[in-house]
């Protein structure tokens, strides 16, 4: 292990094991380790294709600063065992400055591992676990490491009873014994001492509870759902807290019956949300084309997966762009915005409610299951960073006063009319899915068809969405664009490029549709090297971006498809490698 890997400089490092062997519960005690420590940090996870149980492997990388993607390498590996790890090697890249730790008794390292050239060391953590009752190897191997990488043990004790102390003194009291075993052993000669970070008031949060933090500021306070991987632990994090702020989680039957219910828990004054992954959106768009077409206000956070149909349910990709954007039938414009981090999907989910409840339209919130299920120490969030808009805080325009010639879908000046809810004296009206006129009577004239066609439009393309659109970073000639979840390795990727003498800008877009062209023309300027950066295999953004007429001719496109992450190095050799090539 090098000097880099140090915890003054950070570090990268994957433990894996088979189902049953702790792998990621190791993981999660080491991040709330390295966060008590004064660290940021990110934990992912990769499982195998049977969602639950079975192999598995924790990826932590640490540092002094925020961490907003994983690195391209990872300094050390654990391995409890090896049972059917070859199923993710790929996502484990190591090299010969890697250090393989294991016990002889896990038997021998598959040889796609050794041909990384990664050192390697074998340490006695079953001696070690069955020496002490109850013992656990993945938590004296949690010991070890953690005292290697300097690590104090307090911090190591806390991470423990935060994670563990749920499940009582039966389980925690072996596993800190074990820890403390695992870190009393530890051979430390070899590693350079290291001073502390300042501490940082950190929180320990993973993207799919922000998410569900995000949608309780918004305002929501009615969410119906059905479970699907990588979406249920936004339910299961909503599902206690709305009843606490006197709202109400219902399992619905399927995700039709989830997008149907959301709609009429909203045309009843309530904001309202649910969550799903492909396969469900996929089910709900016809309900989504009701609230477009009656103006009823709901959110969809759709934690994207590899696909198509079931494809890979537990590794992340950014294949369901096209769907959010064209997957309505009919002219239905609607919101989609797209979370750029763990700790963007508090603001985006939460910026997402306030619009659709503004604009009274449908908002479609894309995260993915590497910001849904993995976890990092942030920063606590605060109100929005960016402009919300001409109206803060936005909210639904209700109509509270009896109107005896209400008319809801009366044209207005910027595309919203007053809202009645249910049981207001002279405000009731239909709220349907066939067109209407502007007293919600059903018309199949041409005019009325018209006039609510533009009225549904207009006020999406005319709101003002202020700076929210984006997040911009840096200067220089080079450009790297991209959206959602590729925004950590992108950010990543240009820092490292500035560091290096080559100027270069990065624009991660969070509101998607409607693209706000004007203001990304201008942003990207006269930029002489634009690449796209997305993971998917299509180049999807990269298509919708010249549909729209929003990308200089010369720009280019970096798609490739899930399961490997996106990594900053890769991004580079895209960005540098075709400039060197055109300038030959």
């Amino acid at each position: 292990m090098t000097e880099r890997s140090t915890l003054a400089g950070g570090a990268a490092l994957a433990i894996t094991g088979s189902g049953g062997s702790g792998a990621v519960t190791a993981g999660l005690i080491l991040l709330a380790a390295v966060g008590r420590a004064g660290y940021y940090g990110l934990l992912g996870r990769s499982a195998g294709p049977q969602i639950r149980g079975g192999e598995s492997a924790a990826m932590l990388r640490f540092g002094p600063r925020p961490i907003e993607c994983m690195d391209d390498r990872f300094d050390l590996l654990i391995g409890l065992d090896w049972e059917n790890v070859a199923r993710f090697a790929d996502e484990l890249p190591l090299d010969r400055s890697s250090l393989i730790l294991t016990d002889a008794q896990a038997g021998p390292i598959p040889e796609i591992l050794v041909r990384s050239g990664a050192q390697v060391r074998s340490l006695p953590w079953k001696a070690l676990a069955d020496a002490q009752p109850e013992g656990r190897m993945n938590m004296v191997a949690l010991g070890m490491v953690g005292a290697m990488l300097g690590l104090p043990l307090d911090a190591l004790e806390a991470g423990a009873r935060a994670t563990l102390g749920g499940k009582g003194g039966r389980v925690l009291t072996p596993a800190l014994d074990c820890i403390r075993s695992g870190y009393s052993a530890a051979d430390t000669a070899h590693v350079p001492p290291s001073a502390l970070a300042p501490p940082v008031a950190g929180w320990n949060i993973s993207g799919n509870e922000a998410a569900g933090l995000g949608a309780v500021r918004g305002g929501v306070r009615f969410v119906a759902a059905y479970p699907i991987t990588p979406a249920s632990e936004v339910l299961e994090w909503l599902a206690p807290r709305l009843e606490l702020l006197g709202g109400s989680l219902l399992q619905a039957e399927d995700e039709l019956a989830s997008i149907n219910m959301i709609i009429g828990s909203s045309f009843g004054g309530v904001p309202s949300l649910t969550a799903t992954s492909g396969p469900g959106l996929s089910l709900m768009v016809e309900g989504l084309g009701l609230a477009v077409a009656s103006e009823t206000p709901v959110v969809v956070v759709n934690v994207q997966r590899g696909g198509p149909s079931t494809g890979i349910p537990t590794k992340s990709e950014q294949s369901d762009l096209n769907i959010a954007l064209y997957g309505l039938h009919g002219d239905a414009p609607h919101l989609v915005l797209a979370a750029l981090g763990i700790r963007d999907c508090v603001y985006t989910v939460e910026w997402a409610v306030g619009l659709a409840e503004h604009l009274q339209t449908v908002a479609i919130v894309l995260s993915d299951q590497m910001l849904g299920q993995s976890r990092a120490i942030v920063d606590p969030p605060g109100d929005l960073p960016f402009g919300a808009g001409q109206r803060t805080p936005l909210q639904r325009l209700i109509g509270n006063d009896a109107d005896t010639d209400h008319r809801r879908y009366r044209p207005s000046p910027d595309g919203v009319s007053p809202m009645a809810l249910p049981g207001l004296p002279g405000g009731m009206y239909t709220a349907e899915g066939l067109e209407h006129g502007p007293g919600g009577a059903p018309s199949s004239r041409a005019i009325d068809h018209a006039e609510q066609l533009d009225k549904r439009l207009h006020k999406l393309t005319g709101f003002d969405y202020g700076l929210g659109w984006a997040e911009i970073r840096g200067e220089g000639d080079h450009l790297l664009l991209t959206w959602g979840s590729s925004a950590g390795p992108v950010f990543e990727a240009a820092q490292r490029l500035r560091d290096s003498g080559t100027p270069t800008r990065a624009i991660a877009l969070r509101l998607l549709a409607p693209l706000q062209r004007d203001a990304l023309l201008e942003a990207i300027g006269s930029a002489g090297s634009i690449l796209v950066v997305e993971q998917n295999q299509t180049a999807q953004c990269f298509a919708y971006l010249h549909s729209q007429r929003a990308l200089p001719l010369h720009a280019r496109s970096y798609a490739r498809p899930g399961p490997l992450p996106l990594r900053p190095a890769e991004i580079m050799r895209a960005l540098t490698d075709r400039d060197e090539r055109e300038e030959t």
